[in-house]
């Protein structure tokens, strides 16, 4: 499997796609291990990652992210273990790390000499990292589904539902104290599909809820707290953050502010 990875490199245009070519690739072994654990009758798989590989957002991602559904069997300590296990028996010299103190448990991947071995880095020691966070309080209200994907290898995942995964997208843009680019473009890509997504309101109300307290702003005015946040942003730190993650990275000059107002307008 490690051959199968330096090859795919090879394939790549240039650096920064060839490195998200490898970080995905690496995504999905990690999503195999998982599935092969049976992680997915406790976990739902969410976040941008979840959205490239479920619905085709043309962006790259570099965690993987997931909710608690059911605490009953969860062994998030295991799951590394048996990671660990795998990419090792594939090949790779994984490093992993698992720390479950705080509500969201959070693991690393981290694989010693995979850059300099696929002609990314000059540094033999330099490593490849993967994020695994788990948040074991999700809010209520996300519906999930089942679904076999094929992605380099072919897993069961369960996952949020495109409703759920906005509501997700939408708490992060009202209340990330920083703008990330990433976000925005997602935002561009939930609003810009055919039939349109409307995000579970529910799940968004009670994420708020959550995080700023009784005194949320309503989920039901969305469109406004979004737009109030976008009139102040410096929309030329967006691009710079997420045009190394496009397929198409001329597409990062879709994000303006022109653009997204227009597509809120829509929404209303």
């Amino acid at each position: 499997m490690k051959d199968h990875a330096l090859a795919l490199v090879e394939k790549a245009t240039d650096r920064g796609q060839a490195l998200n070519t490898l970080r995905e690739y690496l995504q999905a072994l990690v999503l195999r291990s998982f599935y092969e654990s049976e992680a997915f009758r406790n976990l739902a798989f969410v976040g941008g990652t979840a959205l490239r590989f479920l619905h085709g957002l043309p962006r790259f991602s570099e965690d993987l992210d997931f909710s608690l559904v059911s605490a009953d069997g969860y062994a998030g300590q295991a799951w590394m273990a048996k990671v660990k296990r795998d990419l090792a028996l594939a090949g790779f010299t994984p490093e992993v790390t698992w720390n479950d103190r705080k509500t969201v448990h959070t693991g690393w991947v981290r694989l010693r000499g995979l850059l300099h071995d696929a002609g990314l880095s000059p540094l033999a020691d330099e490593k490849l990292a993967i994020k695994v966070e788990v948040d074991t309080r999700p809010p209520e209200g996300g519906h999930c589904e089942r679904q076999i994907v094929t992605r380099h290898l072919s897993f069961l995942l369960q996952y949020y539902d495109p409703p759920s995964l906005m509501a997700g997208k939408l708490h992060a843009l009202m209340t990330r104290r920083y703008a990330k680019g990433r976000d925005w473009y997602d935002l561009v890509w939930y609003l810009s599909q055919r039939p349109p997504v409307a995000p579970n309101l529910t799940l968004l109300r009670n994420a708020l809820e959550q995080t700023q307290g009784k005194e949320h702003e309503d989920a039901q005015q969305w469109t406004a707290a979004v737009k109030n946040r976008l009139l102040v942003l410096d929309m030329k730190a967006l691009l710079e953050d997420v045009g190394p993650f496009l397929e198409r990275p001329a597409d990062a000059s879709l994000i303006t502010r022109e653009n997204l107002l227009a597509l809120l307008e829509l929404k209303q």
